[in-house]
């Protein structure tokens, strides 16, 4: 029988990344996509690693399949860390990228180029039965700019300028996002688990 594992995602694109991670062990990737009856996982955690422990768990109780959940977020230091773990709803309660950008850009005005730094996180959590749940993260360091810039990506991409790039994530092809974004370092680092949990026996 083929062996599973549950991404606890609704993103394609965040799907098609786990599936090439896993392709090499046979394992079928699934997502919320293939479950749209299963019920949403409250996120009352205070760090992206509770609120990814948090959606990993409880999907994998629904499921009795391993679970892989993630939950990342943009940190500028001169806003104290925000918007951290509200990045997707900064604005308000619905989840708008351009008014969450908007919000940036006015509180970062006055800030000085020296003083906005800042980094995208990603936390990957991964649980199931009759194993310990763990964690990873990924992070990819930046700046912020005074304005948008590219046309790709997307959430804060627009205005996160990525230092190992020199250029904004909106403006790197899929390609190159995926070589240095804080989601690709936390796949890197849970390559480890993944070998421990589906390595060919």
């Amino acid at each position: 029988m083929k062996r599973a594992v549950f991404i606890a995602t609704k993103n394609k694109g965040k799907a098609d990344e786990f599936a090439a991670l896993f392709a090499p062990y046979g394992v079928e990737v699934k997502t919320l996509l293939d479950l749209p009856s299963l019920p949403d996982i409250a996120e009352t955690g205070m760090t992206f690693e509770e609120n990814a422990i948090l959606k990993a768990e409880g999907i994998s109780k629904l499921t009795n399949e391993i679970v892989i959940a993630d939950d990342s977020g943009l940190i500028i230091d001169e806003l104290d860390g925000m918007p951290g773990i509200y990045s997707a709803r900064y604005a308000g309660e619905e989840k708008n990228d351009e008014a969450n950008i908007d919000k940036v850009l006015t509180e970062m005005k006055e800030v000085p180029e020296e003083k906005r730094t800042a980094r995208f996180y990603c936390a990957l959590a991964i649980a199931g039965p009759n194993i310990e749940t763990e964690t990873v993260n990924g992070i990819c360091e930046g700046m912020i700019l005074p304005e948008r810039k590219g046309a790709n990506g997307f959430g804060y991409d627009p205005v996160f300028y990525s230092l190992s790039a020199k250029k904004s994530m909106a403006e790197l092809t899929s390609e190159e996002k995926n070589q240095l974004s804080h989601r690709a370092f936390a796949l890197k680092n849970l390559q480890p688990l993944v070998d421990k949990y589906f390595s060919k026996r």
